[in-house]
């Protein structure tokens, strides 16, 4: 059997920890470039996983060579939208990280060209493969929760702001801070839950308040530390989110943030139905209470890995050429999403649309 001839851009941390292990389970592909710009990155995935077969720093070697059948992007958010356009008019299959780009208009170009190049684009919302979630849809579609009319969103961390004056807290690079990192996995998640739930009104308020001087930011773990400036780089994005969101399926409220002054981890999605609710822990299994029997129960079930069933997937869908659910096409009502919500909080107002 032919195997998918893969080329990955992009060797930081989600690469490192989430995508190329998952490829390391893979039978059915060959890694045949990974690509970095600082090259002693590409070097360190490659001797962490062998399999990889070259390393190069200059990503258009890749879309050049006519063995590659798809490309992953894995780049920061800024270069989404470059880099994908590129490898869809080189003739690539394209799967990117999310978010789509930082721009909805983009997000809908990059739509556009892979339909025209006639390539499949899928987006990193690896979500929608949480088995959690497979159920939870599953129990939505077949109306086990009666009528979902509400669903509460909290996504709130202490003292955790990603390399503080990095990549993550530069608004010119990344697009956004906690609900553009955070925040689009549990809105995607909410809304494929709901049905392919469509936008109504949003209203949303932006906080950048817990660095303002980022020298006197105390904290006890930085995810991406390796990334951070504090003496010299930027904080110009949200650290707290908050807002309401309503659909022609449910009203959603949600909070979130990177970092607040109360020592609590709060990761979790209420799906508040009039049969029954559940309360799902982000990343892990969800608790069920009926509202017959008042009962509350935590259904059994294995969580695979989810990077792995969306690798899987999208290989199987460039085999078959049949489009699967993180294809660009379901994604694009999340990423306007993303765009109304920052406009609402740099209007302090409701958008309707």
């Amino acid at each position: 059997m032919k195997k998918t001839v893969l080329a990955v851009i992009g060797c930081g941390r989600i690469a490192q920890i989430a995508h190329f292990p998952a490829f390391a389970k893979m039978e059915d592909i060959r890694v045949k470039y990974a690509c970095d710009i600082l090259p002693e990155k590409a070097q360190k995935v490659k001797e962490e996983f062998p399999f990889i077969e070259e390393t190069i720093t200059d990503y258009t070697v890749a879309l050049q060579d006519p063995e590659v059948d798809a490309v992953y992007v894995l780049t920061p958010n800024n270069s989404h939208y470059p880099l994908t356009m590129a490898a869809l008019r080189a003739g690539k299959h394209v799967f990117c990280e999310k978010p789509i780009t930082v721009d909805y208009e983009k997000s809908l170009e990059m739509a556009q060209e892979a339909e025209k190049q006639g390539k499949l684009l899928n987006i990193g919302v690896c979500n929608r493969y949480h088995k959690s979630v497979e159920l939870l849809e599953q129990m939505c579609r077949e109306g086990k929760f009666g009528d979902i009319y509400h669903v509460c969103c909290s996504f709130r961390c202490f003292r955790a702001i990603p390399g503080l004056g990095g990549a993550f807290t530069t608004k010119a690079k990344s697009g956004g801070g906690v609900l553009i990192d955070w925040g689009v996995h549990f809105l995607d998640l909410i809304l494929y839950v709901l049905g392919g739930a469509k936008l109504r009104t949003v209203t949303c308020d932006a906080y950048c308040e817990m660095a303002k001087d980022m020298k006197s930011y105390r904290y006890e773990g930085m995810w991406a530390e390796d990334t951070a400036d504090i003496e010299n780089g930027t904080n110009d994005v949200d650290d707290f989110i908050s807002g309401y969101i309503r659909t022609d399926k449910a009203g959603i409220s949600f909070n979130g943030a990177w970092a607040q002054n109360i020592d609590k981890n709060e990761m979790y999605i209420d799906f508040l139905g009039d049969k029954c609710g559940a309360r799902l822990t982000y990343g892990g299994k969800f608790e069920l209470t009926d509202g017959q029997t008042l009962q509350t129960e935590t259904p059994e079930y294995e969580i695979p890995d989810m990077y792995l069933k969306e690798h899987e997937a999208f290989i199987e869908s460039i085999v078959t050429g049949q489009k699967n659910k993180c294809h660009i096409d379901h994604i694009l009502e999340s990423a306007k999403l993303l765009d109304v919500l920052y406009a609402s909080a740099q209007k302090r107002g409701e958008i309707k649309l």
